[in-house]
């Protein structure tokens, strides 16, 4: 009997790994590849497969570059190297309009890849709006946002829910990201599946850390806020539940992800909040009052980061990784100053549950401005400790500098690098941007 259930779990483990149903379903929104035709083989007839998902690291002089297993892993040569949408009634590969739909657009992943820098190939796209919607789904996954998000939260809403929430973002891409280098599976192969994003694509995929994220954001949110705010729980978790699906789906729509890694990727995530759940208060407390704590969160990120880059060769998932961790250190080293220094302004248990403020002109462009000038703090403080901090790493190393890019592909740059500059960042919104407003009387 178990012989027979771990027989069938594995069968279905391996038809939800499928990248055919990746395809599928990408075709059912309207995205269509426009794969090269591959030369016929003359004793064979038949064509030969491109299975440019399949990679495989190597590591040179201590970098390490991707290679690909089988042909055509930077995509059609002939294709025009401009990203994202380009156009209406697309011309497919056999110079036809693709389908005759006036609403089709031929269009190119908006990012190169983070570290071969390839541009991916060129794909049709039947359906704007969904093209839209799930290109915002995947966003919500990336750095970009949670920049504008936490600071936001932090700032005009919940600073208690803001700090909590990133200790669970920090350690939930932790063990996303050292899972992946663990497991070691590669993306959906494509053909047959369509590279809509490639952003991401020479890393591992097991399971998906945007579904992890887009999992635990949402519902550790739910989880802090509810009866801490006054809201129907109906409309919390619904809100919840539908961040979460937009990012899971979306990472199968950009060809990123299989089925089962997501699916994966969104258990993994709730198992992990479920772990948190009863002990962030007791985190959040230490972080505050304990004499210890600078100390504790300094080593232990600072370990875990290096635990996550020795599990494999060097990519940007790393840095990923190490600019998490980094957040969540400077983060909770604020906490701890704030504490010490009677700067904390959590609202007392006594005036719980809290309830939204009518939203009058002057609170709406209150809460922008501090928006505006907050985020426009964190960019000069990450930028300035950019220009800094990567120069004085490669003289240390004795590595030349002038071209950024090749510098970072060093682990003993990158590491220090992404450590640094978000561990200052973290510390800047969560102490330093909040006394800004206080001088400014925007507090």
């Amino acid at each position: 009997m178990a012989n027979d259930f771990v027989k069938t779990f594995v069968q279905m483990c391996n038809y939800l790994q499928d990248p055919r149903h990746v395809a599928r379903f990408q075709n059912f929104c309207g995205v269509k590849g426009t794969f090269p035709v591959k030369p016929t083989k003359p004793d064979s007839g038949q064509s030969e497969p491109d299975f440019q998902g399949l990679r495989k690291r190597a590591q040179h002089g201590g970098q390490i570059s991707d290679v690909s297993v089988g042909n055509g892993a930077t995509g059609d040569a002939t294709a025009p190297q401009v990203n994202g949408m380009q156009g209406d009634n697309a011309v497919g590969p056999d110079g036809a309009t693709a389908g005759g739909d006036v609403d089709s657009a031929r269009a190119k992943p908006l990012r190169k890849n983070s570290l071969t820098g390839d541009v991916g190939q060129e794909f049709l796209i039947h359906n704007k709006f969904l093209f839209y919607l799930f290109t915002f789904g995947t966003e919500l996954g990336n750095e970009m946002f949670f920049i504008v998000f936490f600071p936001f939260l932090f700032w005009n809403i919940d600073a208690l829910v803001s700090r909590r929430l990133i200790v669970v973002w920090a350690w939930n891409l932790f063990v996303g990201q050292s899972t992946k280098d663990m497991v070691r599976w590669s993306r959906p192969a494509s053909p047959p599946v369509v590279k809509v994003e490639v952003f991401y694509n020479s890393e591992y995929s097991m399971p998906s850390t945007h579904a992890m994220t887009g999992t635990a954001i949402p519902f550790c949110l739910f989880m802090l806020t509810y009866g801490r705010w006054q809201y129907p729980f109906l409309f919390g978790f619904s809100v919840a539940l539908s961040w979460s699906v937009l990012v899971c789906v979306s990472r199968v729509y950009m060809g990123m992800h299989s089925i089962l890694e997501v699916i994966t990727g969104f258990l993994y995530s709730l198992l992990i909040l479920a772990f948190f759940q009863p002990i962030l208060d007791k985190i959040d407390s230490f972080y505050m009052m304990d004499h210890y704590a600078p100390l504790v969160i300094i080593v232990s990120h600072v370990s875990l980061g290096l635990v996550a880059f020795s599990l494999d060769s060097w990519s940007t998932s790393r840095g990923d990784t190490a600019q998490a961790l980094g957040t969540g250190a400077g983060a909770a080293l604020a906490t701890h100053v704030n504490y010490q220094l009677g700067l904390l302004a959590d609202p007392p248990l006594s005036s719980l549950p809290l309830t939204l403020p009518p939203m009058t002109t002057s609170l709406v462009f209150l809460a922008l401005l501090r928006f505006l000038i907050g985020v426009a703090a964190l960019l000069v403080t990450r930028m300035v400790m950019k220009a800094v901090t990567i120069p004085f790493l490669c003289r240390l190393f004795e590595l030349p500098s002038d071209d950024v890019r090749q510098a970072r592909q060093h682990m003993k740059v990158e590491l220090p690098y992404r450590y640094i500059v978000y561990s200052v960042v973290g510390f800047s919104c969560v102490c330093v941007v909040p006394l800004l407003f206080r001088i400014l009387n925007l507090a």
